[in-house]
């Protein structure tokens, strides 16, 4: 297990990204928020314009055509206002991506589409303990229109820079528009889901393992590893199970501002997501009885704990009593000035006490 998990932490070490910057010197261009990470027009699936702001790159692709894609990165109220302004955005959806913490959806507003996506990340560790951070959440939202796509990140994960250098080497799909980018986005996400599904089923069989080895049987397991566990998959499962709906809206029905021929895809992004929630609700069950399996095994150990106490305590009750009834002051009792009373009473009482313990041992009370 530990090979496994070494190898896992050697090929995925992008995983753990800091913070994002922005390309931007915005010192050069105060017109620029110091929240946006990358700004820029496409037109036929090729990038024509950096370092412009929002503003300057709707203005081309009013004029020229094409569409813009601003990705931001935790952005304040103030600093998304101009943005939400200029792109024509909900005022709701424009307050839900800046306050963040929001549950995976789809919200269609006039001409433009609101998504919320939860990314996950795995947390490597050396040793799941009962305090072990197993997954990291972050959001990726999405204002999508006809002629633009606004991308709002919170967290230190999920970075698009990767996924935007991606799409611009293929410009025959980056050429369907925003809906091409909002697919690659849900795609990067569900495929960041099925990773984190494969590192904790790796978790939950070590944990399987140890709670049913002999070493754990004998110490009743470890319940606050398999709670922590538990509490990370639901965390997992708040991601993955409110995404289903939206993905299969927007992979059934149409919508203006997604290109028909995207939509096809949508249907593979809502077909992985569908497996990945499968895992999910299956890891939920599977720790259920792994918990009750090792509550079990507690239970077990405890009795068998009850047993040899109680045998022992049976074996002592024996000279117990025969001190305590010789130990009563009174003249006339059986042997009691006999030469040999003292010998053949400790012989007695260690015959039967051997007697009792063999039975017990026979049993499988000792």
């Amino acid at each position: 297990m530990s090979m496994i998990r070494d190898l896992r932490a050697a090929v995925r070490p992008a995983l753990r990204r800091p913070r994002a910057t922005s390309n931007y010197d915005t010192t050069r261009d105060p017109s620029v928020s110091s929240a946006v990470i990358d700004c820029a027009v496409y037109r036929e699936g090729r990038r024509v314009s950096d370092h412009c702001s929002p503003a300057e790159a709707m203005k081309r692709v009013r004029a020229e055509g094409g569409f813009a894609w601003i990705g931001l990165h935790e952005p304040t109220e103030r600093e998304f206002a101009g943005i939400a302004q200029e792109f024509g955005l909900h005022p709701l959806a424009v307050e839900d991506a800046v306050q963040a913490h929001q549950r995976p959806k789809l919200e269609r507003y006039d001409d433009s589409l609101f998504t919320v996506f939860k990314t996950i990340h795995y947390v490597e560790h050396a040793e799941l303990t009962a305090t072990s951070e197993v997954v990291e959440t972050g959001e990726v939202m999405c204002f999508t229109g006809r002629n633009f796509i606004v991308t709002v990140r919170h967290g230190g994960q999920g970075s698009l820079r990767a996924l935007r250098h991606r799409l611009q080497e293929d410009p025959e799909l980056l050429a369907k528009g925003p809906s091409a980018v909002l697919h690659a986005i849900a795609d990067q996400v569900v495929d960041g889901y099925l990773a984190v599904a494969d590192a904790v089923q790796d978790d939950i069989d070590e944990v399987e393992i140890d709670v049913f080895s002999a070493a754990s049987s004998r110490r009743g397991g470890d319940a606050g590893r398999i709670y922590q566990l538990k509490r990370e998959v639901l965390e997992f499962k708040r991601a993955v199970s409110p995404l289903l709906r939206p993905m299969q809206l927007l992979s059934e029905r149409p919508m203006r501002v997604v290109d028909p021929d995207i939509q096809k895809y949508f249907r593979d992004v809502a077909d992985h997501l569908a497996r990945v929630n499968e895992q999910v609700l299956a890891f939920d069950d599977l720790l259920n009885s792994i918990l009750q399996a090792n509550l079990a095994q507690a239970t077990v150990a405890q009795n068998e704990d009850m047993r040899k106490i109680t045998s022992w305590a049976a074996i002592f009750a024996v000279p117990t009593m025969i001190a305590g009834i010789y130990g009563m002051n009174f003249d006339y009792m059986p042997e009691l000035r006999w030469k040999f009373g003292y010998p053949a009473v400790l012989v007695v009482t260690v015959a039967i006490c051997v007697t009792i313990h063999r039975g017990f041992k026979r049993n499988g009370w000792l």
